[in-house]
């Protein structure tokens, strides 16, 4: 069952990935602050929208109720869209973190194993010398 997992992570490119994980978490801060800057909304309707009825059987009542439905539904995608942008950029942050991490862990176990692989051979050597 570990074998499948070896041959995943040893295919993984990861010197590609820890380059490029500082540009992931500095692009996904960008995009949190570009998007925090647009955060207000705007005020202005768009002058090219036509009613979908005629203006006869529509009412300023009604019309003032979709605008401000409109504007509602245009706040909540707004903050949406602001928490969004926060959590990938909490997710980037956290994934460039995960993979300092996993590359020092990399390390150890790649000393590790040579240092078993040493000490198997001393211990070979050793045995061989006691039969001598």
């Amino acid at each position: 069952m570990a074998i499948p997992w070896l041959t995943i992570l040893n295919s993984v490119p990861w010197k590609d990935v820890i380059g490029n994980a500082p540009k992931v978490a500095d692009g996904a801060k960008k995009l949190w602050k570009s998007m925090a800057k647009k955060a207000a909304p705007a005020d202005s309707a768009s002058p090219g929208v036509t009613p979908a009825h005629s203006s006869e059987e529509q009412t300023i009542e009604t019309l003032d109720s979709r605008i401000i439905a409109l504007k509602a539904d245009l706040s909540s995608l707004n903050e949406a869209m602001l928490a969004s942008s926060e959590v990938i950029a909490a997710l980037a942050e956290q994934n460039a973190q995960l993979i300092k991490s996993i590359e020092i862990f990399r390390g150890r176990v790649l000393r590790l194993g040579l240092l078993t692989v040493l000490l198997a051979l001393v211990a070979l050597f050793a045995l061989y010398r006691s039969f001598l």
